[in-house]
């Protein structure tokens, strides 16, 4: 089906452009969002009278998307999420979960914005990107965390799996200091007699 692209479309075309496209692309997803128009003679003279005012409706969103990227662009933000020892979550987090935490921040985003190269299923930092236009994304960092403390810990640079062998040294320490003195004592004890 040929279509003409009232927007642009990644790996498809700019506004202006008459493509080809697969049947069921065109219906199912160009038509009903507002992305292209059959490209039909009425509807070539129709986009060629009204070219002007999609430009200029095109550059005002656009520039409102990159005052929001300037804003948008390196901040960080926690999801708190129940996981196992080893840092798996139990479930994901989803494009719809970093969209809500996002927008309550004060920033309006969409769940289909949020574009995430692999699912997160895992602790720690993770970036992905925000399509706020065509033309237009930002990168943002996601720290998934247990707890606000951990979220804490895991933005100043250390992480989950070197925090629990931290801490398994310092337990395996104490337990080790705890036998000596034992043993210290057994000895003296023994001595006595």
């Amino acid at each position: 089906m040929q279509v003409i692209l009232l927007e642009r479309v990644a790996k498809l075309g700019q506004m202006g452009d008459v493509v080809k496209v697969r049947d069921g692309f065109a219906r199912n997803f160009l038509l009903p969002q507002g992305k292209a128009l059959r490209a039909t003679d009425a509807n070539k003279a129709s986009f060629e009278a009204q070219k002007a005012q999609l430009e200029a409706r095109n550059l005002e969103t656009r520039q409102e998307a990159q005052d929001l990227a300037g804003k948008l662009d390196g901040t960080s933000y926690v999801v708190i999420r129940s996981a196992s020892d080893t840092g798996a979550l139990y479930g994901s987090v989803t494009p719809r979960d970093i969209a809500e935490v996002v927008t309550a921040e004060g920033f309006s985003i969409d769940r289909r914005q949020a574009v995430l190269s692999a699912p997160i299923k895992s602790l720690g930092l993770h970036a992905l990107t925000v399509v706020l236009h065509p033309e237009v994304s930002a990168t943002i960092t996601v720290n998934v965390a247990r707890s606000a403390e951990e979220a804490e810990l895991q933005a100043s640079g250390k992480s989950i799996q070197e925090l629990a062998a931290e801490a398994e040294a310092e337990a395996e320490a104490d337990i080790q200091s705890q036998l000596d003195e034992i043993g210290a004592a057994s000895a003296e004890d023994e001595g006595e007699f």
